[in-house]
């Protein structure tokens, strides 16, 4: 019993080291940002899938915290840490306990434009980032950045998706054995 508890954390540790390693990119390279911190998001789906949410809330708030204070991009810790971080945990709640697929679609998008919401208020009242920043030749950006956000979000859904589907068909069964074999 001990050494699966040993292997259960030991696993969570790595998971915690990879997602930290892509929030860490995506200070490096700059155009990355966006990007690297979902990547960082998904390096949680095995962790869920093989030890549940208990085990994979520590995991994104060591990751989070981690990736905050050594990471080289704030921006990109803060987008992990503001909704891709804990996306695929509260995805597979969602996805548990609500069995219509419109429902948990409307569910996600509620999330994820609380999410943008916040990291707005953010910007806004906490940073003091300027309205005037928001806007282009008098036009209002937040309304139609969030528009285009919701198109890439539900494309990210997809895809995450298509990661949770291949860690099933392909690494599933190694990583279970090893995690509850002990190799």
């Amino acid at each position: 019993m001990k050494q699966n508890h040993t292997l259960k954390l030991a696993f969570c540790g790595i998971t915690t080291a990879l997602a930290l390693l892509f929030i860490c990119l995506g200070g490096l390279i700059p155009v990355m940002t966006y990007a690297m911190p979902a990547l960082a998001g998904v390096m949680l789906i095995p962790v869920v899938a093989e030890l549940g949410v208990s085990w994979a809330w520590p995991v994104f708030a060591a990751s989070a915290l981690l990736g905050a204070l050594l990471g080289p991009d704030k921006d990109a810790a803060a987008i992990y840490i503001l909704f891709f971080g804990y996306y695929p945990i509260v995805k597979a709640v969602i996805e548990r306990h609500l069995h219509r697929r419109s429902v948990q679609l409307l569910v996600k998008l509620l999330l994820f434009n609380a999410a943008m919401a916040a990291a707005f208020a953010v910007s806004v009242y906490l940073l003091a980032v300027p309205l005037t920043a928001f806007s282009i030749a008098g036009v209002s950006l937040p309304g139609v950045l969030l528009l285009l956000g919701n198109v890439v979000f539900l494309v990210y859904d997809y895809a995450v998706n298509g990661v949770v589907l291949f860690y099933f068909h392909r690494l599933h069964g190694l990583i279970h054995k090893w995690l509850f074999s002990g190799f």
